[in-house]
């Protein structure tokens, strides 16, 4: 029904044509619309569904969600309606089917990170997968001594609440800081290790400014010191290699809907061997290794399996396809604009994030003026917030600039066309709202801004 497709400059799409759209035939002649024959009525089909999709703006907006790959939804579909089984039933065909759909989808995921598939535990999403990671292994070995917990303070907000949750139970938090590039230092994160530490967690690609922490080499470390790592892979997982046979990752965290998968599903990875034990979050019938009680949703199971075999085949097209829009996006508006800045490491980033200040221009302002492009100024999880970027100010951004800073997100369906649009509309509308400063024309003039003693009224 629906298929993706390459056209002959290489830009990846999503192709919808009427051949494609599926109408049932009515079964009889009066249940048919008077007038009409089915081409015509699969003609108006495809209209409406170009009247739906033509006025919507362009999606740039890929790390707060990515769009559900078709070939996932036509994966899930027979699990909502023919194959609707408990996969926990064992009694009869019904669970044993959607059993063998979920076991399926448990080794797509494990194959595509270099996993065994028992080490795979199905969840929610990447904040349920954090949580039973983080607080899992803290609980469990409290008992022993351990109740030191060492993260960045640029970790995604679940991340963080989860290690303030346990402060107020008594753990301490070791909350390192990172460089100017986003990138932590080894040799702090080393002498922050200390006795009673019982776990170290740092997110592999940064939501805001896409930055690829070095997961191998800090992983090396903790396994050195007897510390157990956790990295939520969230941004990570389908986009950049990893092989979780070399690396010495101990639990993984993983998000359906950021891999072009279903919404509500994710997974954690938890090694077997060293094993990692912990602590249930959650009490119940013991499903997945009695770690995660509660009744498996096999739609989503298989969605996410399915998403993640898509995966593993295109990660490699995938990433030369962005990293060409990416590029296109940075060198078109940097060419047009001066003062326009790319925060992060330039060179350990993932492609598909990009983070820029716009300086001397009101993030809030930029983003409704580009109201036909979806954008964000941050994380989805705190872009309603009107203060800075957290993130943006742990790499020492000053605060005008991290206010300026909008996130484009560019993905597997981002076209050449719309990247083209975004910058032509971004350099007009940003020159735009520079002229409207005050600020910017004493910079014109010559002035540090830096120099002058504002007073306050």
């Amino acid at each position: 029904m629906w298929r993706v497709a390459s056209t002959s400059n290489g830009i990846r799409r999503l192709i919808i044509s009427r051949r494609n759209i599926q109408c049932q035939p009515y079964s009889s002649a009066a249940a048919r619309p008077v007038g009409l024959s089915q081409t015509e009525i699969e003609d108006k089909v495809a209209e409406r569904v170009k009247d739906v999709t033509a006025f919507r703006p362009i999606y740039l907006d890929v790390q707060a969600t990515s769009p559900t790959d078709p070939r996932v939804l036509d994966a899930m579909l027979p699990f909502m309606i023919s194959d609707f089984g408990n996969p926990h039933s064992r009694t009869h065909v019904y669970g044993w089917d959607t059993e063998k759909a979920v076991e399926k989808a448990r080794a797509q995921i494990a194959s595509l990170i270099g996993a065994n598939p028992k080490e795979i535990i199905f969840t929610s999403g990447a904040t349920e997968s954090n949580n039973i990671a983080i607080k899992g292994v803290a609980h469990f070995y409290k008992v022993s001594g351990k109740n030191h917990i060492i993260t960045t303070q640029t970790e995604h907000k679940c991340v963080l609440d989860s290690c303030r949750y346990l402060e107020n139970e008594g753990f301490k938090v070791t909350y390192l800081p990172v460089q100017k590039n986003g990138l932590i230092d080894l040799q702090e994160l080393e002498a922050a290790i200390t006795a009673e530490t019982s776990l170290v967690s740092v997110m592999t690609v940064n939501n805001e400014i896409g930055v690829i922490q070095p997961i191998k080499e800090i992983g090396e470390l903790c396994r050195s010191k007897k510390v157990y790592f956790h990295t939520d892979a969230a941004q990570a997982v389908g986009k950049i290699p990893l092989n979780l046979a070399e690396l010495k990752v101990d639990l993984m965290s993983i998000s359906g809907h950021k891999l072009y998968g279903p919404k509500g599903v994710g997974a954690l990875y938890v090694r077997r061997r060293p094993r990692i034990r912990l602590e249930a979050q959650m009490s119940g019938g013991g499903q997945e290794r009695g770690l995660r009680s509660g009744t498996l949703a096999p739609p989503l199971c298989v969605g996410l399996g399915a998403a993640c075999s898509i995966a593993e085949k295109e990660i490699e097209m995938d990433h030369k396809h962005i990293k060409a829009l990416s590029d296109r996006l940075i060198n078109g508006i940097q060419s047009q604009m001066e003062q326009v800045i790319r925060n992060g490491d330039p060179e350990r980033t993932y492609p598909g994030c990009v983070n820029l200040s716009f300086a001397y221009v009101e993030g809030e302002s930029m983003l409704m003026a580009l109201k036909d492009i979806a954008l964000s100024s941050g994380s989805a999880c705190t872009s309603a917030s009107l203060e800075p970027s957290y993130v943006l100010r742990a790499i020492g951004a000053d605060e005008d600039l991290a206010h300026s800073s909008i996130r484009f997100g560019i993905g597997r369906f981002t076209t050449v066309q719309e990247v083209d649009y975004t910058v032509k509309k971004c350099v007009k509308e940003a020159k735009r709202l520079r002229d409207m400063s005050p600020l910017w024309e004493m910079v014109q003039e010559g002035i540090d801004l830096k120099t002058i003693k504002w007073s306050q009224h």
